[in-house]
């Protein structure tokens, strides 16, 4: 057989967005190096810069705890707390601020019930599931012919439907609280000019890695449901 006959065409979707996601992750690589080599000129620390976006806000009853790794920052609705790493908690670098403010603003969505946020939540056991379930149902449905293929097919990209979604409504709340937090850096004078600047490279940069899982899932999907008609 001649290896076109082998050669599934639809994988030439997945190849951009393979580029993109690659792209986006040694962007914001880079930018959170860069600036986690500069000190920020008022000192502030991660964790501090973190209470002052939290008391700024009028938040109460929020931890902040170190975790170990890298780039392992986030805010865990479930305890109410900010755990930040072990390159942001401590340290008084530019870079610290911005992820240590993202993090706080996550925190804020959450207390004032930010919609988009409550959404996320919500979908948050159905994008596990999906993704747990969506591959191994298609495989199963490929494996068999009639209506019965069928089911297991739909249903698997049901499932992996319900993951794009999640994706796609992580999109507003990421962005949204990068917002917050350059907002309070700036009000709350925790950097100057040339320092919030930095700042926003890095949350600008960590943003775009969330548009490339968004774009990679979306591709994904419009995949399976190509493979799903040439089946048919």
């Amino acid at each position: 057989m001649p290896f076109f006959y082998y050669f599934d065409p639809t994988y030439i979707l997945i190849l951009p967005a393979i580029i993109i996601s690659i792209i986006a992750q040694v962007k914001c690589s880079s930018a959170f190096n860069k600036y986690s080599q500069i000190r920020n000129s008022r000192g502030f620390t991660g964790a501090q810069a973190a209470e002052r976006v939290l008391s700024m806000c009028g938040v109460t009853g929020v931890s902040i705890v170190p975790v170990s790794g890298r780039l392992t920052d986030h805010f865990d609705p479930r305890s109410n707390t900010i755990r930040l790493s072990e390159e942001v908690y401590n340290k008084t670098t530019i870079a610290a601020v911005g992820v240590a403010c993202h993090e706080a603003g996550h925190a804020v969505q959450h207390a004032q019930g930010y919609l988009p946020n409550k959404i996320r939540g919500v979908l948050v056991p159905a994008s596990r599931i999906g993704s747990m379930l969506a591959f191994p149902l298609i495989l199963i449905g490929f494996l068999f012919s009639g209506s019965t293929g069928d089911l297991f097919v739909n249903m698997g990209i049901i499932f992996y439907t319900l993951a794009v979604f999640f994706t796609v409504v992580t999109l507003p709340v990421e962005f949204n609280a990068s917002s917050r937090a350059l907002k309070i850096i700036k009000q709350g004078y925790l950097l100057d000019d040339s320092e919030y600047n930095g700042a926003k490279a890095v949350l600008q940069a960590a943003a775009m890695t969330y548009v490339a899982a968004t774009i990679t899932s979306l591709l994904q999907l419009l995949r399976l449901i190509l493979l799903s008609n040439r089946r048919r």
